[in-house]
């Protein structure tokens, strides 16, 4: 049977420990997510392994994606994005993902009816509804015919232009419930500033699924790239109900792995033909890395719900250091002239090795944006 662990199977030789614990765990979700060795040439091939990757401090998904792909750099990344090789819009939870331009139409169909539902409250004490979501969306296409690309605020003058005053709250619910229609996605950056589309200019192709084979490509880009993982955590980041995340795990758990460990059940692919990489002794993510926000259950990563307590926090704290697969500590960045500044704050005294590993991925994170990466407080 699927999932069922002999040992006399050959298939687990070289991928993980005859016994699944806290640590295996970490090791098979670094490995299958590509951070262990960034395994991906291109964005859109990061992008599509994820299936959606959490995107709304663009500085951090960017590099989360470039964790991930082979002798990446900020700009190389934010050149494919600027080229529509991937997009950034709200779907399948009410937040941006990275998606790519081909899922677009196939996951707003699958994931918008909920997250509609999620913000639904907030519309109508916004005094948003359809009258006005179908005048606003009227204006915001026509303004954006014949492949222009607007910012926020360009957006926000051509809805005061037809007498819907906004707001901070209004405009991104306005621009939210365009997204969710499939009307528009992300357009190329103005200098700094993103921009939108139409959706219908920007996209050259796109794929189309019934919703059974939408939910089966979900549940299986997720358990590929996320496991292991449990039903709870794929229904979580779906954004789908359990019975829909129910339903897409039945689809495909043929083809996975399962393993119960603590009284919880792990889904996760099978294995591949060379081992699994050792766990990284040190890496920084962004607090919204598909690594550490993809799951309902971040027990495995952190003790007493710290990372929990972070992600409560905002943008007030949007980076952590992981030392051998576990949240130990955070990072912050502060842009210099002609390097960038990175304060440590681990939970613990770093030994000599673990140092050594951070600062090596300080340099890193140096390399990628292509200026000098310091350490604050040293000389």
């Amino acid at each position: 049977m699927p999932g069922e662990r002999r040992k006399n199977d050959e298939s687990w030789r070289g991928y993980h420990s005859p016994v699944m614990t806290p640590e295996e765990i970490r090791r098979l979700r670094l490995s299958h997510s590509g951070l262990s060795h960034p395994p991906f040439t291109t964005v859109a091939e990061a992008v599509a392994h994820s299936g959606a990757a959490q995107a709304q401090d663009f500085s951090a998904a960017i590099w989360s994606l470039g964790l991930r792909i082979r002798d990446a750099t900020a700009s190389t990344i934010e050149d494919a994005y600027n080229d529509g090789k991937i997009l950034r819009v709200h779907v399948l939870r009410p937040t941006w993902h990275f998606i790519l331009p081909e899922d677009l139409r196939w996951m707003i169909a699958l994931t918008a009816p909920r997250v509609k539902s999620m913000v639904a409250a907030s519309n109508r004490k916004l005094g948003l509804d359809t009258t006005l979501f179908s005048k606003s969306n009227a204006a915001i296409e026509k303004a954006l015919e014949g492949h222009h690309s607007l910012t926020r605020q360009d957006l926000k003058g051509t809805l005061a232009d037809i007498g819907i005053m906004t707001d901070v709250q209004r405009l991104a619910h306005i621009i939210m419930q365009a997204e969710l229609e499939g009307l528009i996605c992300s357009g190329p950056m103005r200098g700094r500033q993103h921009t939108y589309a139409l959706a219908d200019e920007r996209i050259r192709e796109s794929r189309q699924l019934t919703r059974d084979q939408s939910l089966a490509e979900l549940a299986h880009r997720y358990f590929t790239s996320h496991g292991p993982a449990q039903l709870g955590d794929f229904s979580w980041w779906s954004g789908l109900g359990s019975k829909d995340a129910r339903s897409a795990l039945d689809m495909i758990k043929s083809g996975l792995h399962q393993v119960t460990y603590d009284k919880k059940t792990y889904w996760f692919p099978p294995h591949m033909e060379t081992p699994v990489p050792d766990t990284p002794r040190a890496l920084l993510l962004s607090i919204y890395d598909e690594y550490t926000i993809a799951y309902r259950d971040r027990s495995d990563i952190s003790d007493a719900r710290d990372i929990e307590r972070m992600i409560g926090r905002g943008n007030a704290l949007t980076a952590v250091i992981l030392l051998n697969g576990r949240v130990s500590g955070t990072w912050k960045r502060a842009m210099k002239k002609d390097s960038v500044e990175i304060r440590l704050n681990p939970f613990h005294a770093l030994d000599k090795d673990e140092q050594e590993a951070v600062e090596l991925e300080v340099a890193r994170y140096g390399k990628f944006l292509g200026i000098p990466a310091v350490i604050a407080g040293e000389s």
